[in-house]
């Protein structure tokens, strides 16, 4: 029987439109019964199923191990079979194609064709089993001798074959491969589908889809794993729609990847229907589908439907522990996390990378950081989204010490060659200020990916390497890698930097023009923020006018940044009515408008913005910085006395401004929004959390040794002037990480030129 798939095809990308996912909603509504019951009362509540057909138990496919493939299990490990093999007396060919399978499954490759040398006699599956063995294994052109020695091929032979060829990425001799086959059955069509799923050849997938004379649930399960794995996410949950529409009922394999692509577009609505399916067909107390629901829930935000759906399954593996504690941190929820992650009887790298990324995600890098070395103290081994996670935390910290034992980590757990691990290093080191060591790792990269290029095209941006960042652009084209919208994000902002007004325009349109991209909101907020601080305020407010989505809170943002610096009240004003309305909250707004009024000597209106602040409750968010010292980060905010070390650190921080003082430093009284005499003025401005944890760096250091800072916000125009003469008395290099870049002052300079 011939399908409508063209039908469906047409409709499933529509997902996000309001009334095709309302059209699916009500389908799978009428195949779970008819009625919602959306009252919500717990899991059990919105999916109660009252159609006459009830709930139907669904058969499922399982392997049956042979003897020698069960004993196995029971003793473990292959010399224990292998011994066991040795001392049988009789041995039936099935038992020597068990013992092919056991060792081709683990990679024992050579032991396998051993054997297979060495059988009395053999049968169509001994043949079967060792080419399946090599294609698993990437030796194609091993089970390809093998196919063509072999004597009699039967169908299964055929379907091994294609599959190593899929398996491997070798999809045209697969195909081709197929095309010959004197006999397909549903197998075929299954294996040459889900090998162009699986290599990302959807189109090709749904044309032989379309093509088959019989379908089966696998082969559903193929496309709709396909979709999802491909993030074509809309026409994985139309096949289900269209699945059921034709009379398949779906099994254990088909809700996952289902539930996987519902959670990716967190149509919650769409989701609880699928959840009816679920309990419908009796597979609510399934762990796989139990994990996939708990999964699902938590994505669309909805985590405590998702403790309620744990709470169903009888029996709960790791798998379901770590998914929940997973919908804990993705909703924010870390106490909560580490309650069940603290519960865990077993834990497996899954569990703890989950913890570790969920701090780092959640701003408490410190507990990431913590929670790794207890990691190491254990017999579980990291893997690369473990070093990942850990590597972003350092990078948050700017935790450039912590960051280089986690490089050491990397390098005796071989991951030092992972693509993956490669790329959070180039970012770890550029934003804990070591743009050299960022560039070794790059360097050291056979061949970059996109992500690699935009790491590093990003790190020389933050440092305010512009041309370096450009050339690296142009390296990029040459080697053939396409960039993507984040690669531009980098040589925006370079351009930025640099204020390169006239090489920024070029860039922006030759998205379009050269690389068929279409500028985001990002790429909007770069040139806004470019043209405002070289001075084009009329040009950047017309590029906003001009922008063909609605300016975001960053686009705004950035021309009243613009307008403080150039002292601009009108526009200034504008930005500031339009953060109002999307973001009333941001401290930010009220501060920057502030200050233009300040610096116009409007003190009027000053007051009025502070009563505002008070009328909506809003606090201004209060300036730090952060230095790390022998693995502990230490913060500071303005006039800070709480530290152990504090008269030292205040000695320290008077006999530098006596010092740079005296080489000509003046405080920059007008970044003062107080109407009070110079002399407060100027006691307001010395004890800056950024210069705190310089004269803290400056007692707690080794000579030589560079002094990096983290600031929350922009550093302000006094301390930057004051750091370029204590970086010259004391003759050390001092890195600050403000909000926007990288300041590296050396020798009474900055590398910014002064443009930040």
């Amino acid at each position: 029987m011939m399908h409508n798939i063209s039908h469906f095809r047409a409709s499933a990308p529509c997902l996000r439109v309001r009334g095709v996912a309302q059209q699916w909603n009500q389908e799978l509504l009428r195949y779970n019964g008819g009625e919602s019951n959306s009252r919500d009362e717990g899991i059990g509540g919105p999916f109660v199923i009252t159609g006459k057909e009830g709930r139907r138990k669904q058969g499922f496919e399982h392997g049956n191990s042979s003897g020698i493939n069960q004993r196995y299990e029971e003793i473990g490990g292959n010399e224990d079979v292998s011994e066991l093999f040795e001392k049988m007396h009789e041995r039936t060919v099935v038992f020597w194609n068990s013992m092919i399978t056991r060792y081709a499954q683990t990679g024992r490759l050579e032991d396998a064709h051993k054997l297979f040398d060495n059988m009395p006699e053999r049968n169509a599956v001994s043949w079967n089993s060792l080419i399946a063995g090599y294609g698993q294994n990437g030796r194609v052109e091993d089970a390809r001798k093998l196919f063509e020695e072999m004597p009699l091929r039967d169908v299964v032979s055929w379907n091994g074959m294609i599959a190593g060829y899929m398996q491997n990425g070798r999809v045209e001799e697969g195909r081709a491969l197929f095309e010959r086959m004197p006999q397909r059955n549903v197998v075929s069509w299954t294996t040459i589908i889900a090998g162009c799923a699986q290599n990302a050849r959807m189109e090709d997938a749904c044309e032989l889809f379309k093509e088959m004379p019989e379908r089966n649930v696998r082969s559903w399960n193929a496309m709709i794993a396909g979709y999802a794995q491909n993030k074509q996410e809309e026409e994985a949950v139309g096949f289900l729609v269209q699945m059921l529409r034709d009379g398949m009922m779906p099994n254990l394999f088909t809700f996952p990847s289902v539930l996987r692509a519902v959670a990716s577009l967190e149509a919650l609505e769409f989701g609880k229907q699928v959840h009816g399916c679920v309990l419908k067909f009796g597979m609510e107390s399934d762990v796989f589908v139990g994990s996939s629901l708990v999964t699902m829930y938590a994505k669309c935000g909805f985590v405590d439907h998702a403790c309620r759906v744990m709470e169903t399954i009888p029996k709960r593996d790791m798998a379901l522990w770590n998914a929940m504690v997973a919908g804990f941190v993705q909703n924010g929820r870390m106490e909560d996390a580490r309650q069940f992650f603290d519960n865990l009887l077993q834990r497996n790298v899954v569990s703890w990378t989950a913890m570790i990324a969920g701090y780092a995600q959640n701003g408490r890098c410190e507990d990431a950081l913590v929670l790794f070395i207890e990691m190491s103290r254990t017999d579980v081994k990291a893997n690369q989204s473990t070093f990942a996670s850990v590597l972003r935390a350092c990078a948050n910290l700017a935790a450039l010490d912590q960051g280089k034992q986690v490089h050491v980590h990397i390098n005796k757990a071989r991951f030092d060659h992972d693509m993956f691990v490669k790329n959070a290093l180039i970012t770890m080191y550029a934003r804990c200020g070591s743009i050299e060591d960022a560039k070794r790792v790059f360097s050291s990269m056979p061949e970059p990916d996109v992500v690699s290029w935009n790491a590093m095209i990003a790190g020389y941006a933050q440092h305010g390497l512009a041309i370096e960042a450009l050339r690296l652009f142009e390296r990029l084209l040459q080697a053939g890698t396409k960039p993507d919208e984040i690669t531009f994000v980098g040589v925006l902002s370079a351009c930025s930097h640099a204020g390169l007004v006239k090489e920024a325009w070029y860039y922006f349109n030759s998205m379009l023009r050269d690389h068929c991209l279409t500028a985001i909101s990002e790429h909007y907020a770069c040139m806004v923020d470019l043209l405002g601080r070289a001075g084009y305020l009329e040009e950047a407010k017309n590029l906003i006018d001009e922008m063909p989505m609605e300016p975001d809170v960053v686009v705004w943002g950035s021309l009243l940044s613009a307008c403080r610096m150039h002292v601009n009240v009108k526009l200034g004003k504008l930005a500031a009515e339009h953060l109002f309305e999307l973001e009333p909250g941001d401290d930010s707004t009220y501060v920057l408008l502030s200050s233009i009024y300040a610096a116009a000597g409007m003190w009027g209106d000053v007051t009025k913005v502070r009563i505002m602040m008070k009328n909506k409750g809003v606090k201004k968010k209060p300036g730090c910085s952060w230095i790390d010292v022998k693995n502990r980060v230490h913060v500071f905010v303005t006039g800070d006395r709480s530290h152990p070390e504090t008269e030292k650190i205040y000695a320290k921080l008077e006999k530098l401004v006596d010092q740079i003082q005296e080489a000509g430093y003046v405080p920059n009284r007008n970044l003062v929004l107080k109407d009070v005499a110079d002399k407060e003025k100027d006691h307001l401005l010395y004890y800056h959390s950024e210069k705190l944890a310089i004269a803290f760096g400056l007692i707690s250091t080794p000579p030589g040794k560079p002094i990096r800072i983290i600031k929350n916000l922009r550093v302000c125009v006094d301390c930057h002037t004051a750091i370029k003469f204590i970086a010259k008395i004391v003759g050390k290099e001092i890195v600050v990480r403000d909000a926007n870049r990288f300041h590296h002052f050396k020798d009474g300079f900055c590398s910014c030129g002064d443009y930040w």
